[in-house]
Protein backbone atom coordinates (compact mmCIF):
# COMPACT_ATOMS: atom_id res chain seq x y z
CA UNK A 1 0.00 0.00 0.00
CA UNK A 2 0.97 3.65 -0.30
CA UNK A 3 2.54 4.91 2.90
CA UNK A 4 -0.02 6.83 4.90
CA UNK A 5 0.10 10.57 4.55
CA UNK A 6 -1.79 13.20 6.45
CA UNK A 7 -1.53 15.70 3.60
CA UNK A 8 -3.15 15.76 0.17
CA UNK A 9 -2.76 12.73 -2.09
CA UNK A 10 -3.51 13.02 -5.80
CA UNK A 11 -4.44 9.91 -7.81
CA UNK A 12 -4.29 10.06 -11.61
CA UNK A 13 -6.42 7.88 -13.84
CA UNK A 14 -3.45 7.85 -16.17
CA UNK A 15 -4.92 6.29 -19.31
CA UNK A 16 -7.98 8.53 -19.14
CA UNK A 17 -5.71 11.56 -18.98
CA UNK A 18 -3.29 10.61 -21.74
CA UNK A 19 -6.23 9.79 -24.01
CA UNK A 20 -7.47 13.32 -23.42
CA UNK A 21 -3.97 14.68 -23.96
CA UNK A 22 -3.71 12.76 -27.22
CA UNK A 23 -6.95 14.23 -28.51
CA UNK A 24 -6.32 17.69 -27.07
CA UNK A 25 -2.80 18.27 -28.40
CA UNK A 26 -2.25 18.20 -32.19
CA UNK A 27 -0.22 15.30 -33.58
CA UNK A 28 2.05 17.85 -35.21
CA UNK A 29 3.83 17.84 -31.82
CA UNK A 30 6.59 15.39 -32.66
CA UNK A 31 9.98 14.07 -31.60
CA UNK A 32 13.10 14.99 -33.60
CA UNK A 33 12.64 11.85 -35.72
CA UNK A 34 9.03 12.78 -36.56
CA UNK A 35 7.33 10.42 -34.08
CA UNK A 36 4.18 11.96 -32.53
CA UNK A 37 4.63 12.77 -28.83
CA UNK A 38 1.45 14.79 -28.33
CA UNK A 39 0.12 12.45 -25.63
CA UNK A 40 3.45 12.47 -23.78
CA UNK A 41 3.85 16.22 -23.81
CA UNK A 42 0.17 16.87 -23.16
CA UNK A 43 0.20 14.64 -20.09
CA UNK A 44 3.37 16.28 -18.73
CA UNK A 45 1.77 19.71 -19.13
CA UNK A 46 -1.38 18.46 -17.43
CA UNK A 47 0.56 17.09 -14.45
CA UNK A 48 2.53 20.34 -14.21
CA UNK A 49 -0.72 22.29 -14.04
CA UNK A 50 -2.19 19.93 -11.44
CA UNK A 51 0.88 20.26 -9.24
CA UNK A 52 0.86 24.05 -9.59
CA UNK A 53 -2.87 24.58 -9.07
CA UNK A 54 -3.65 21.92 -6.44
CA UNK A 55 -0.35 21.49 -4.58
CA UNK A 56 -0.53 17.76 -3.81
CA UNK A 57 2.09 16.39 -1.44
CA UNK A 58 1.95 12.91 -2.94
CA UNK A 59 0.89 11.71 -6.37
CA UNK A 60 0.36 8.32 -7.97
CA UNK A 61 -0.07 7.59 -11.67
CA UNK A 62 -2.53 4.69 -11.51
CA UNK A 63 -2.41 2.19 -14.38
CA UNK A 64 -4.64 -0.31 -16.16
CA UNK A 65 -2.75 -3.58 -15.89
CA UNK A 66 -5.91 -5.14 -17.35
CA UNK A 67 -8.39 -2.68 -18.84
CA UNK A 68 -11.03 -5.42 -19.36
CA UNK A 69 -10.57 -7.96 -16.55
CA UNK A 70 -11.81 -11.48 -17.33
CA UNK A 71 -13.69 -11.66 -14.03
CA UNK A 72 -15.77 -8.63 -14.98
CA UNK A 73 -16.37 -9.94 -18.52
CA UNK A 74 -17.45 -13.30 -17.11
CA UNK A 75 -20.19 -11.55 -15.15
CA UNK A 76 -21.26 -9.18 -17.97
CA UNK A 77 -19.91 -10.34 -21.38
CA UNK A 78 -20.70 -6.98 -23.00
CA UNK A 79 -18.39 -5.16 -20.57
CA UNK A 80 -16.24 -2.86 -22.75
CA UNK A 81 -16.81 -5.28 -25.65
CA UNK A 82 -17.12 -2.45 -28.16
CA UNK A 83 -13.54 -1.43 -27.41
CA UNK A 84 -12.13 -4.75 -28.60
CA UNK A 85 -10.79 -4.83 -32.15
CA UNK A 86 -12.87 -6.85 -34.64
CA UNK A 87 -9.93 -8.89 -35.85
CA UNK A 88 -7.53 -10.07 -33.19
CA UNK A 89 -5.76 -13.38 -32.49
CA UNK A 90 -8.07 -15.98 -31.00
CA UNK A 91 -8.44 -15.54 -27.25
CA UNK A 92 -6.79 -12.10 -27.14
CA UNK A 93 -8.38 -8.89 -25.94
CA UNK A 94 -6.99 -5.84 -27.70
CA UNK A 95 -8.33 -2.39 -27.06
CA UNK A 96 -8.79 -0.27 -30.16
CA UNK A 97 -6.59 2.79 -29.68
CA UNK A 98 -5.15 5.18 -32.25
CA UNK A 99 -1.99 3.58 -33.62
CA UNK A 100 0.01 6.73 -32.95
CA UNK A 101 -0.97 6.65 -29.28
CA UNK A 102 0.08 3.11 -28.34
CA UNK A 103 3.82 3.72 -28.98
CA UNK A 104 3.69 6.76 -26.71
CA UNK A 105 2.54 4.83 -23.64
CA UNK A 106 5.93 3.21 -22.85
CA UNK A 107 7.55 6.63 -23.27
CA UNK A 108 5.09 8.09 -20.75
CA UNK A 109 6.01 5.35 -18.29
CA UNK A 110 9.75 5.88 -18.77
CA UNK A 111 9.47 9.63 -18.30
CA UNK A 112 7.37 9.30 -15.15
CA UNK A 113 9.92 6.87 -13.71
CA UNK A 114 12.85 9.14 -14.52
CA UNK A 115 11.05 12.14 -13.01
CA UNK A 116 10.26 10.11 -9.88
CA UNK A 117 6.45 10.00 -10.10
CA UNK A 118 5.18 6.72 -8.71
CA UNK A 119 3.30 4.37 -11.08
CA UNK A 120 1.03 1.68 -9.61
CA UNK A 121 -1.02 -1.03 -11.28
CA UNK A 122 -2.45 -4.37 -10.19
CA UNK A 123 -2.69 -7.62 -12.14
CA UNK A 124 -6.19 -8.45 -13.44
CA UNK A 125 -7.49 -5.04 -12.37
CA UNK A 126 -8.13 -1.62 -13.82
CA UNK A 127 -6.73 1.71 -12.72
CA UNK A 128 -10.14 2.38 -11.13
CA UNK A 129 -9.50 -0.45 -8.67
CA UNK A 130 -6.04 0.86 -7.80
CA UNK A 131 -7.55 4.31 -7.24
CA UNK A 132 -10.33 2.84 -5.12
CA UNK A 133 -7.87 0.98 -2.92
CA UNK A 134 -5.47 3.88 -2.47
CA UNK A 135 -8.24 6.39 -1.78
CA UNK A 136 -9.72 4.12 0.90
CA UNK A 137 -6.35 3.64 2.59
CA UNK A 138 -5.30 7.29 2.53
CA UNK A 139 -5.00 9.01 5.89
CA UNK A 140 -5.55 12.48 4.48
CA UNK A 141 -7.62 14.17 1.76
CA UNK A 142 -7.55 12.76 -1.77
CA UNK A 143 -7.99 14.33 -5.20
CA UNK A 144 -8.86 11.83 -7.94
CA UNK A 145 -8.18 13.19 -11.43
CA UNK A 146 -10.15 11.35 -14.10
CA UNK A 147 -12.36 11.74 -17.12
CA UNK A 148 -14.27 8.61 -16.09
CA UNK A 149 -17.54 9.20 -14.23
CA UNK A 150 -17.35 5.70 -12.69
CA UNK A 151 -15.02 7.10 -10.06
CA UNK A 152 -17.69 9.47 -8.74
CA UNK A 153 -18.67 6.54 -6.51
CA UNK A 154 -15.54 7.22 -4.42
CA UNK A 155 -16.51 10.80 -3.51
CA UNK A 156 -16.73 11.04 0.28
CA UNK A 157 -16.82 14.35 2.14
CA UNK A 158 -16.17 12.70 5.50
CA UNK A 159 -12.80 11.46 4.27
CA UNK A 160 -12.00 14.42 2.01
CA UNK A 161 -12.18 12.43 -1.23
CA UNK A 162 -13.25 14.40 -4.28
CA UNK A 163 -13.00 13.98 -8.06
CA UNK A 164 -11.43 16.55 -10.37
CA UNK A 165 -13.14 15.99 -13.70
CA UNK A 166 -11.96 17.60 -16.98
CA UNK A 167 -14.87 19.51 -18.49
CA UNK A 168 -13.25 20.85 -21.65
CA UNK A 169 -9.92 19.53 -22.78
CA UNK A 170 -7.47 19.50 -19.89
CA UNK A 171 -7.57 23.10 -18.79
CA UNK A 172 -10.91 23.24 -17.01
CA UNK A 173 -11.53 20.88 -14.09
CA UNK A 174 -14.83 20.55 -12.24
CA UNK A 175 -14.44 19.57 -8.59
CA UNK A 176 -17.04 17.01 -7.51
CA UNK A 177 -17.77 16.68 -3.82
CA UNK A 178 -21.01 15.25 -2.41
CA UNK A 179 -22.94 18.49 -2.90
CA UNK A 180 -21.91 18.72 -6.54
CA UNK A 181 -22.88 15.09 -7.14
CA UNK A 182 -26.30 15.58 -5.56
CA UNK A 183 -26.88 18.73 -7.59
CA UNK A 184 -25.99 17.10 -10.90
CA UNK A 185 -27.11 13.49 -10.42
CA UNK A 186 -29.37 13.48 -7.36
CA UNK A 187 -27.23 10.95 -5.48
CA UNK A 188 -24.17 10.91 -3.25
CA UNK A 189 -20.93 9.04 -3.94
CA UNK A 190 -21.80 5.54 -2.70
CA UNK A 191 -25.09 5.60 -4.63
CA UNK A 192 -23.51 6.75 -7.90
CA UNK A 193 -22.43 3.20 -8.82
CA UNK A 194 -26.02 2.01 -8.31
CA UNK A 195 -27.37 4.86 -10.41
CA UNK A 196 -24.90 3.94 -13.16
CA UNK A 197 -25.83 0.27 -13.22
CA UNK A 198 -29.57 1.04 -13.26
CA UNK A 199 -29.15 3.67 -15.97
CA UNK A 200 -26.60 1.69 -17.95
CA UNK A 201 -23.47 3.03 -19.58
CA UNK A 202 -22.86 2.43 -23.31
CA UNK A 203 -19.23 3.53 -22.95
CA UNK A 204 -18.64 0.54 -20.64
CA UNK A 205 -21.03 -1.89 -22.32
CA UNK A 206 -23.45 -1.90 -19.39
CA UNK A 207 -27.01 -2.46 -20.63
CA UNK A 208 -28.78 -1.06 -17.58
CA UNK A 209 -32.47 -1.65 -16.95
CA UNK A 210 -34.63 -1.00 -20.00
CA UNK A 211 -36.68 2.17 -19.68
CA UNK A 212 -34.85 3.42 -16.58
CA UNK A 213 -32.77 6.47 -17.35
CA UNK A 214 -30.67 8.63 -15.12
CA UNK A 215 -33.50 10.68 -13.60
CA UNK A 216 -35.69 7.64 -12.91
CA UNK A 217 -32.75 5.77 -11.39
CA UNK A 218 -32.04 8.71 -9.08
CA UNK A 219 -35.70 8.89 -8.05
CA UNK A 220 -35.81 5.17 -7.27
CA UNK A 221 -32.68 5.39 -5.13
CA UNK A 222 -34.03 8.46 -3.33
CA UNK A 223 -37.33 6.71 -2.65
CA UNK A 224 -35.94 3.36 -1.51
CA UNK A 225 -32.49 4.28 -0.15
CA UNK A 226 -30.24 2.07 -2.24
CA UNK A 227 -30.32 -0.78 -4.76
CA UNK A 228 -31.15 -3.26 -2.00
CA UNK A 229 -34.14 -1.12 -1.08
CA UNK A 230 -35.28 -0.98 -4.71
CA UNK A 231 -35.08 -4.77 -4.99
CA UNK A 232 -36.91 -5.19 -1.68
CA UNK A 233 -39.66 -2.89 -2.99
CA UNK A 234 -39.91 -5.14 -6.02
CA UNK A 235 -41.00 -7.97 -3.71
CA UNK A 236 -43.38 -5.75 -1.79
CA UNK A 237 -46.75 -5.49 -3.56
CA UNK A 238 -47.60 -2.39 -1.52
CA UNK A 239 -44.51 -0.40 -2.55
CA UNK A 240 -44.72 2.67 -4.76
CA UNK A 241 -43.10 1.03 -7.80
CA UNK A 242 -45.23 1.37 -10.91
CA UNK A 243 -46.32 -1.77 -12.78
CA UNK A 244 -43.96 -0.89 -15.62
CA UNK A 245 -41.03 -0.42 -13.26
CA UNK A 246 -41.78 -3.76 -11.60
CA UNK A 247 -41.85 -5.51 -14.95
CA UNK A 248 -38.63 -3.97 -16.17
CA UNK A 249 -36.79 -4.63 -12.93
CA UNK A 250 -37.93 -8.26 -12.93
CA UNK A 251 -36.83 -8.68 -16.54
CA UNK A 252 -33.38 -7.35 -15.56
CA UNK A 253 -33.04 -9.59 -12.47
CA UNK A 254 -30.10 -11.54 -13.87
CA UNK A 255 -28.21 -8.39 -14.77
CA UNK A 256 -28.95 -6.73 -11.42
CA UNK A 257 -27.61 -9.78 -9.58
CA UNK A 258 -24.12 -9.40 -11.07
CA UNK A 259 -23.84 -5.73 -12.07
CA UNK A 260 -22.88 -4.39 -8.61
CA UNK A 261 -19.68 -6.44 -8.57
CA UNK A 262 -18.77 -5.24 -12.06
CA UNK A 263 -19.55 -1.56 -11.51
CA UNK A 264 -18.18 -1.07 -8.00
CA UNK A 265 -14.46 -0.43 -7.90
CA UNK A 266 -12.31 -2.71 -5.76
CA UNK A 267 -11.12 -1.04 -2.57
CA UNK A 268 -9.02 -3.77 -0.94
CA UNK A 269 -6.27 -4.76 -3.38
CA UNK A 270 -3.11 -6.09 -1.66
CA UNK A 271 -0.86 -3.32 -2.95
CA UNK A 272 2.71 -3.16 -1.60
CA UNK A 273 3.81 -0.20 0.45
CA UNK A 274 5.36 2.52 -1.72
CA UNK A 275 6.46 6.10 -1.18
CA UNK A 276 4.22 8.41 -3.21
CA UNK A 277 5.81 11.70 -2.14
CA UNK A 278 6.27 14.07 -5.06
CA UNK A 279 9.94 14.74 -5.84
CA UNK A 280 11.39 18.23 -6.05
CA UNK A 281 14.15 17.04 -8.41
CA UNK A 282 14.32 14.21 -11.00
CA UNK A 283 14.90 10.73 -9.63
CA UNK A 284 17.21 9.86 -12.56
CA UNK A 285 18.53 13.04 -14.20
CA UNK A 286 20.70 11.21 -16.76
CA UNK A 287 17.86 8.99 -17.95
CA UNK A 288 15.52 11.98 -18.07
CA UNK A 289 18.02 14.00 -20.11
CA UNK A 290 18.35 11.13 -22.58
CA UNK A 291 14.58 10.83 -22.88
CA UNK A 292 14.31 14.59 -23.40
CA UNK A 293 16.82 14.46 -26.25
CA UNK A 294 15.31 11.34 -27.82
CA UNK A 295 11.69 12.49 -27.71
CA UNK A 296 11.99 16.26 -27.78
CA UNK A 297 10.02 16.87 -24.58
CA UNK A 298 11.08 20.51 -24.51
CA UNK A 299 8.92 23.00 -22.67
CA UNK A 300 6.49 20.37 -21.39
CA UNK A 301 9.16 18.63 -19.35
CA UNK A 302 10.64 21.94 -18.27
CA UNK A 303 7.26 23.13 -16.98
CA UNK A 304 6.77 19.93 -14.99
CA UNK A 305 10.23 20.15 -13.44
CA UNK A 306 9.64 23.81 -12.57
CA UNK A 307 6.33 22.92 -10.92
CA UNK A 308 8.02 20.20 -8.86
CA UNK A 309 10.98 22.40 -7.92
CA UNK A 310 8.62 25.13 -6.72
CA UNK A 311 7.50 22.80 -3.93
CA UNK A 312 10.99 22.70 -2.37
Amino acid sequence: MIRAVTTRLMLLDTASLYFRAYHGVPDSVRAPDGTPVNAVRGLLDFIARLVTDHRPDALVACLDEDWRPAWRVELIPTYKAHRVADEVPEGADVEEVPDTLSPQVPVIHEVLDAVGILRVGAAEHEADDVIGTLSHRAAGPVDIVTGDRDLFQLVDDSRGVRVLYPVRGMGNLAAFDEAALREKYGVDGPRYAELALLRGDPSDGLPGVAGIGEKTAAKLLAAFGDLGGVLAALDDPTSALTPTQRRRLREAAGYLAVAPRVVRVVTDLPLPERDAALPTAPADPEALDALDRRWGLGGSLARLLTALESRA
